[in-house]
């Protein structure tokens, strides 16, 4: 039985047969696979390039091989799970905290400390070594911290999804898993929906959908099924589309899906979000070219004293110790700790004035920009329809309040209606309340429209004149809707009065026109006149022509007796009320803003999804367009090749009709003109946009948590104007941090200066490496901390953006650092040698260290007298250039002394710790210092106020116009 099973078998599939056949057969299988993998590719990319908006939607159905009434089979769609993948989208693989953690070391003055850390560790000075090691792991800490927010935007797509959704399987209607979805389903579709991933529209009944998160625009979009004829429309005019993380806002239809998962439009920014990099920040590159220049200068300085030690014949040992002792005082331990922790104060600062940083080095970035690229929608604009202007009666009336709370006053040129006026007013805006599907509802201390933005509009007007929809709708019945259509672009609705029936129109303007044959003039009703056609026609061009979107009112009374009546049967004989216009009004405070950011030398651009002459009217309203910059549309920008755009970007304000690929152009545009480039937004196709620029800005009330994830930092209040102050926090933070750099590198120019001076005249070590130590650390890091926050300077607005490639450390400020460092180098060692001097003299009678003598007053112990009076000298002295650094240009006393109090708490702790290091006996070992009595402190307080008191009289020259040029151009 064995044997004759075994003879069925075909020979090639035998383990029995020779090994040249097996080779034959595998590659056979690969060329199988191969062969399946290629047409499996080649019928997704067909798919995936058809332009399925141009198609009838017979041809599509048959591209797709699907039944518009059955829908697929199971079987059909499970093939087609196999072939087109989970309709998901790819997550990329984050960096674990571990890595993230090690990353924080990848940094080259932290290199360099840990390399300090291990000579000192194997010449024994543990406490030094263990010192640094300490040093090196909180800025760690601090960093991975800040940074342990990993990327999470593909993540926040992935929740915009839908989780279920209602389609056809085998001729019955299923809820399935969203992510089960393939292309060829037919997918139903009602108000309130997700749309779960692209779909061509087989059927529309009043079907319009929101997509202000992936088009930018603010009102929702009426959808049809007719194809269109541009295969190269943008995403907002495809209007017989449906798109993946939209949602339908009234009506119903059903769609066939085209493309799921990363192949829609969603998906495709969530590739473009996986595309864009992040680049380091100017801090960030400068902090790290000064690096490495400061390391190179410490190695050729400390190489040239340790071979001068040698050829004084001095111990091996000694002069190794005297090389670390120059390289621990001219590295400057605290530089990474300062300005992370700098960084992290400015952060908390920033929360009070609603902004909120996500990764810490953004902050300074922000205070460099010099573009700001804006959304509209929500960001310049409240994303709340407002009513404006209402044609009625021959006249133009204008309504004021903004947004959807129902506060306003109706006037006519600045004067209030007249009482037949107003009642006309009411009762043209009582036919859009009774022709309506939106709701306005109070939450909390905020109004909230349910359903069509322009609807809510319509109602919050008409609140203003008390007239609310439950109580007007529950006077008067609705009886039968006909629903606003793409193609008819009007509604309908028939309301039973006491009396007999009422039927109320809204739409596009000339529509509704067509329909009238009757004008409602001072409460009364008469044939409508071409002159009265002419003039609301030119009302209706006025108005769509300062970027407002108008609705046309009509009305007629009707018999009883009509039930259900065709759209034929009652929308005829209409009689014209008149035209409401209304607009997604701008943020009183933005044009303010946009003012500022102009006189700090800031270009503003917006980006938009709306029409071109929305966007237009709206630029030129908040100052966006001037006299040498114009407004384009998506398609114009298509027009442009990359290299004419990067030529033309600076001369473009506006932005309108843009997809999220268009908006990573502009910024990458920008970013070739070496601008620093901040792009704020709130929908998801700001994302991209967003995290491709050097600072992305999200909103955070309206921001989808895609933006806020891509983003750096995140607007609490959507109010652009806190954008202004971010910008201002952000200079004032570098400036600060530049304060504190200078302080830190003066202080430790003077620790060199001193070390070397003193290695030069042959003198025993002022200072040993615990002690620099420290000085930099300790004593250093709480001045340069509280310079980190003090106070910003009150016309750093009106100064302009400074280059992204200036050094932080430039020729002035670095002539500057050493001429302060020989100050402090000359006060230390002239008291170091002021106390050798008188206590050798006053033993021994003689000093002769200019002979390579061996110091009498070192024999006698006044040499530890000697070096803790230097150290405290160097200590106090720096303390007091730290108010030096507050502002080089004006006298402390000019900017305030008590004006930044943790300076001073700073300074009085850290003389305080000095203070016990001197008395306390053990510290006194580990420091090597003795108690000193009242005339060593005079001599101390003496000597260390040297360095404050020239620099106070340089100041008082500067101010006069004399002289020290060089430090005057520093501190413009």
């Amino acid at each position: 039985m064995n044997s004759q099973k075994r003879s069925i078998i075909p020979e090639f599939l035998s383990f029995r047969f020779n090994k040249e056949l097996k080779n034959i057969f595998l590659v056979q299988l690969l060329v199988l696979f191969r062969f399946v993998q290629v047409k499996k590719m080649d019928v997704t990319k067909k798919i995936n390039d058809t332009a399925w908006h141009t198609l009838p939607i017979d041809e599509v159905i048959r591209n797709l091989e699907t039944n518009i009434d059955t829908g697929l089979s199971h079987s059909e769609a499970e093939d087609k799970l196999r072939k087109y993948g989970h309709n998901q989208l790819e997550e990329k693989e984050g960096v674990s905290p571990i890595m993230l953690f090690l990353g924080q070391f990848n940094d080259f003055i932290v290199w360099v400390l840990i390399a300090a850390a291990i000579v000192s560790g194997f010449m024994g000075e543990w406490v030094d070594a263990l010192a640094i090691i300490a040093i090196v792991i909180i800025n760690a800490i601090i960093g991975f911290i800040q940074e342990f927010r990993a990327e999470k935007s593909l993540a926040a797509l992935q929740k915009m999804s839908a989780p279920f959704s209602k389609v056809m399987r085998d001729g019955a209607a299923h809820s399935i898993p969203s992510q089960d979805i393939v292309p060829g389903d037919v997918v139903l579709l009602e108000a309130g929906d997700y749309v779960p991933a692209d779909g061509r529209l087989c059927s529309s009944f009043g079907l319009r959908t929101q997509e202000a998160s992936l088009t930018g625009e603010s009102t929702p979009v009426g959808k049809s099924t007719e194809p269109l004829q541009n295969p190269s429309l943008p995403i907002g005019d495809r209007e017989n589309m449906v798109f993946m993380g939209t949602s339908v806002t009234s009506g119903k239809g059903t769609c066939v899906i085209v493309t799921t998962g990363m192949h829609t439009e969603l998906g495709k920014i969530a590739g473009l979000i996986q595309e864009a990099g992040k680049e380091e920040t100017p801090l960030q590159r400068k902090l790290e070219v000064f690096g490495k220049k400061l390391v190179y200068l410490c190695l050729g300085i400390v190489t040239i004293v340790f071979l001068l030690e040698l050829w004084r014949k001095d111990p091996l040992l000694e002069a190794f110790l005297t090389a670390v002792s120059l390289a621990v005082a001219a590295i400057p331990e605290g530089l990474p700790a300062i300005v992370t922790i700098a960084l992290a104060l400015g952060v908390q600062r920033m929360v009070k004035r609603h902004v909120l940083i996500r990764k810490l080095p953004s902050v300074e970035t922000l205070g460099c920009a010099t573009v700001i690229c804006s959304d509209k929608t929500g960001t310049l604009t409240q994303n709340e329809m407002t009513v404006r202007k209402i044609f009625a009666n021959g006249k133009t009336f204008d309504v004021s309040g903004t947004g959807y709370t129902p506060k306003g006053n109706f006037t006519i040129n600045g004067i209030p209606l007249t009482e037949t006026d107003y009642l006309i007013v009411k009762f043209i805006l009582g036919i859009g309340v009774l022709c309506n599907n939106a709701h306005l509802k109070r939450d909390n201390n905020s109004w909230k429209v349910i359903g069509d933005p322009t609807e809510g509009a319509i109602l919050s007007a008409a609140a203003k004149t008390d007239i609310w929809k439950e109580v007007l709708g529950g006077k008067l019945p609705l009886i039968s809707e006909i629903p606003f259509d793409s193609d008819r672009k009007k509604m309908s609705t028939l309301r039973s009065t006491p009396d007999s029936l009422l039927v109320c129109e809204k739409g596009a303007a000339d529509i509704i026109l067509k329909d009238c044959t009757r004008i409602f003039i001072d409460g009364v009703t008469r044939n409508l006149t071409e002159n009265d056609i002419q003039s609301i026609l030119n009302e209706n061009n006025k108005l769509a022509g300062a970027a407002m979107r108008v609705l046309g009112i009509a009305f007629k009374p009707l018999d009883n007796g009509i039930n259900n009546p065709a759209p034929s049967t009652i929308e005829r004989d209409m009689i014209f009320a008149g035209l409401l216009a209304m607009i997604d009004p701008p943020r009183p405070e933005v044009k303010d803003a946009v003012a500022i950011c102009h006189r700090a030398g800031i270009d503003t651009v917006m980006i938009t999804g709306d029409h071109k002459n929305t966007a237009g009217a709206i630029g030129e309203e908040l100052g966006f367009l001037g006299t040498n910059t114009k407004a384009i549309d998506g398609m114009e920008l298509d027009t442009l090749s990359d290299d004419s755009l990067e030529k033309e970007v600076s001369n473009i304000a506006v932005y309108a009709r843009v997809s999220a690929e268009h908006k990573l152009r502009i910024v990458k545009a920008w970013k070739k003109q070496h601008a620093v480039v901040a792009m704020t937004g709130d929908g998801v196709n700001d994302a991209p946009a967003v995290k491709e620029a050097s600072i992305g800005v999200s909103m955070g009330i309206t921001g989808t948590d895609v933006t806020k994830e891509a983003s750096d930092m995140v607007i609490t209040d959507d109010n652009f104007a806190s954008i202004v102050a971010a910008v201002e926090e952000g200079r004032g933070i570098y400036d600060n941090i530049k304060k504190s750099v200078h302080y830190l590198l003066s202080c430790n120019a003077g620790e060199i200066l001193t070390m070397l001076f003193a290695s030069i005249f042959n003198l025993p070590l002022p200072l040993f490496p615990i002690q620099i130590l420290w000085i930099n650390i300790a004593t250093d890091g709480l001045p340069a901390l509280a310079l980190g926050v003090d106070t910003v300077d009150p016309d750093i607005m009106k100064r302009p953006a400074r280059r992204s490639t200036e050094q932080i450390i430039d020729k002035n400020l670095g002539s500057l650092i050493i001429f302060q460092g020989f100050l402090i180098a000359f006060s230390t060692l002239f008291a170091y040698l002021f106390v050798l001097y008188y206590t050798s003299c006053a033993t021994l009678g003689c000093l002769h260290w200019f002979k390579n003598e061996v110091l009498p007053c070192a024999l006698s112990g006044d040499l530890g007298q000697a070096r803790t009076v230097a150290f405290c000298v160097m200590v106090i002295s720096q303390l007091f250039h730290s108010f030096n650094c507050r502002n080089a240009r004006l006298s402390l006393f000019k900017v305030g002394v008590f004006t930044n109090k943790k300076l001073l708490f700073a300074t009085v702790l850290s003389l305080a710790m000095q203070i016990a290091i001197v008395y306390t006996p053990y510290l006194e070992n580990v420091f090597k210092v003795t108690p000193l009595d009242l005339k060593d402190w005079i001599t101390v307080f003496g000597f260390s106020s040297f360095t404050f008191i020239i620099m106070e009289i340089i100041k008082s020259f500067k101010k006069k116009n004399i002289g020290f040029q060089s430090l005057n151009e520093n501190l413009k």
